[in-house]
C-alpha cells in the first residue's frame, strides 16, 4: 500500500535545502512529514532554499512555516550531500545545511506538511529517513560533521554506507 502511494506521489527534486532540529533537555522535536522528501517519516523542519535566499534565512522561514516558531539562534552543525536515485533511475544530489535550535519563541504547532510535533529522547529516535538515524546522534552530541549518503526512491532506502567526517567549522564550504 505504501509503495502504491509512493508511485502516485511525484518525486521532488531539490538540490539545496535546510534542516533544523529543536532541542532541549536531552530531547529533539520531530514532526511527521506528510508530503515531499521524507514523506511518511519523522523528521526535523526544513525545505528548499529559494533563489536569492541565504541558508540561515531559509532555515528561519521553514521553521516558521512548518512548526510555527521563530528561531532566536541557529547553530550550524552539519552539511549533508544526499545522493538520491529516483524511481526512473535518474539521480540528483541535494546539499542540506543542518542546524540545531536551542532558543525560540512561540509554541511548536502542527501544520499541513508536518503533523504531531513530538519531543523524542535523543537516545530513542523514531522511524526516520534511514540515513538520518545514522548521522543525527552525532550532531545531538554536539559534533560538527560533513555527511554523504546515497538514498533510493523517495528516500525510503539507504544505498550503501553513510560517510561522516568531523569538521571544526564550515568556513571552506
Amino acid at each position: 500500500m505504501r509503495e502504491r502511494a509512493n508511485l502516485m506521489q511525484k518525486e521532488k527534486v531539490l538540490t539545496s535545502a535546510t534542516l533544523s532540529f529543536l532541542v532541549k533537555e536531552g530531547s529533539v522535536l520531530l514532526g511527521f512529514k506528510t508530503s515531499g522528501i521524507g514523506r511518511g517519516f519523522w523528521n526535523g523542519y526544513g525545505g528548499g532554499i529559494k533563489k536569492g535566499e541565504t541558508e540561515i534565512r531559509a532555515a528561519v522561514r521553514e521553521l516558521k512555516e512548518e512548526v510555527g516558531i521563530t528561531a532566536a539562534h541557529l547553530a550550524k552543525v552539519a552539511i549533508a550531500d544526499f545522493h538520491n536515485t529516483k524511481s526512473d533511475g535518474k539521480t540528483f544530489t541535494c546539499r542540506v545545511h543542518i542546524y540545531l535550535v536551542k532558543e525560540w519563541s512561540g509554541e511548536p504547532s502542527q501544520t499541513k506538511e508536518m503533523l504531531i510535533p513530538t519531543w523524542f529522547n535523543v537516545d530513542r529516535l523514531p522511524e526516520m529517513i534511514p540515513a538520518d538515524k545514522v548521522w543525527l546522534p552525532y550532531i545531538l552530541k554536539g559534533e560538527k560533521i560533513m555527511i554523504e549518503a546515497s538514498l533510493g526512491p523517495f528516500q525510503k532506502t539507504l544505498l550503501g554506507e553513510v560517510i561522516i567526517k568531523p569538521v571544526n567549522d564550515f568556513s571552506s564550504e
